[in-house]
């Protein structure tokens, strides 16, 4: 180990996080206690509130960025607007030559009308919470990682931008885009996602595509002019059918049929249907595959089913994060990180997308589980670790030190 390594890793800075354990899992009880669902706008600016009390002390620039509108398409096919959170944006040093992009989502799965709203303790190392992995946890890794990281004299060698975003959970269709730009300026992305069980971090991640499919077809009297009908119900079973059968033709993708809505009263033939499907896939390649096979589906029905029409609407709005070498060297910095610290990092790929996602179609190297370790996220039994805020913190103050000692070089 070089005497530069072990002056990193022996930091006073990284040292003085032992003794914030306490803080630490005080912010996650008291943040996870209030209600951010994504779509409840009154609980996600409570924590917004709070997580401007948290980010005060570093005294940069900050700003409260409007999300876009979110549209949706309902059940009955009609065109839906909503409004979603703020975008929290925080800036330290942007004429920096090199910057590191922080970022993780503050809203999560658990509305205000869910029956899970407060944390307990599980034994005396477990919090039970609504995100305190997911990932109200990572948040306090970030805020903590950052202040170790301020006080030390290399802090200055590198510029830093802190994005904290409330649509994650839905695929950030509101801040999408203020992160990209985001990721356009930096050179690196730390996510704090949580990691995954046992402190595994995640490589690679399939890409997600949520495709909403609209079928019109006609009315009628069910006993009197049943032949005159056409049924939608019937029609969009029968794609359902068809992209389930997609599922096995390509390796790692896979198509899941997960919502059907239409009809009403029995004795009227069923004018309008809709079906909302999810694919995942592992590389562009399979994206393009999924796109071609799912117009060619729709395509046919229009083609040959009489009195019937097909719509289809919805995109791959979480490209596949593959790897590839800027984001292999970032793996390899974080294991050198991982050694100064006597922990060996492991990684794994994941079916699940997240901001990463996005962060890397943006062209910016990020790892994006650098988060707590805990696990059973999007249920009532989520659970946090709670010693592994202040490890996870000290590996994410770490990264950033290795950072400014290459600017420093």
């Amino acid at each position: 180990m070089s005497s530069l390594a072990k002056k990193l890793a022996g930091h006073s800075s990284l040292q003085t996080l032992d003794g914030e354990r306490q803080s630490m899992i005080d912010k996650v009880v008291e943040i996870c206690n209030m209600n951010s669902g994504t779509l409840n706008l009154a609980g996600l600016a409570r924590v917004q509130d709070l997580l401007a009390n948290f980010f005060a002390p570093f005294n940069v620039n900050h700003q409260v960025v409007n999300s876009k509108v979110w549209q949706t398409i309902g059940d009955r096919g009609e065109i839906q607007n909503h409004q979603l959170g703020k975008i929290l944006h925080w800036t330290c040093r942007p004429t920096a030559p090199f910057r590191v992009l922080l970022c993780i989502h503050y809203d999560t799965v658990y509305g205000v009308d869910h029956q899970f709203q407060h944390c307990r303790w599980l034994d005396e190392s477990t919090l039970n919470g609504p995100g305190v992995a997911d990932a109200k946890g990572g948040i306090i890794v970030l805020l903590h990682a950052l202040q170790a990281f301020e006080r030390t004299e290399l802090a200055e060698k590198i510029g830093w931008e802190v994005v904290l975003n409330p649509d994650e959970e839905i695929g950030s269709p509101g801040s999408s885009e203020f992160i990209s730009s985001c990721a356009a300026r930096c050179h690196a992305g730390l996510l704090f996602e949580p990691s995954m069980p046992g402190g595994t971090l995640v490589s690679w991640r399939k890409g997600s595509g949520n495709f909403t499919i609209i079928v019109n077809g006609r009315s009628a009297h069910a006993g009197r002019d049943f032949a005159e009908g056409r049924n939608a119900v019937l029609a969009a079973s029968r794609l359902a059918i068809e992209f389930d059968a997609l599922n096995g033709q390509n390796d790692d993708v896979t198509i899941n049929v997960g919502w059907m809505f239409g009809g009403g009263a029995v004795n009227i033939v069923p004018d309008s249907c809709v079906l909302r499907v999810n694919a995942r896939v592992r590389t562009s390649t399979q994206q393009l595959w999924v796109n071609d096979h799912f117009k060619q589906i729709v395509d046919r029905a229009n083609a040959t089913w009489e009195g019937i029409r097909v719509e289809i609407h919805g995109d791959f709005y979480s490209p596949p994060k593959t790897l590839d070498e800027p984001t292999e060297d970032l793996q390899r910095r974080i294991e050198r990180c991982g050694d100064l610290m006597d922990t060996t990092i492991q990684w794994q790929g994941s079916g699940g997308a997240s901001d990463g996602n996005r962060v890397h179609a943006a062209g910016l190297p990020n790892i994006d589980s650098l988060g707590p370790i805990g696990g059973r996220i999007h249920s009532p039994d989520e659970f946090l670790l709670v010693d592994s805020l202040v490890t996870r913190a000290k590996l994410a103050a770490l990264i950033l030190l290795s950072f400014a000692a290459d600017q420093n070089a």
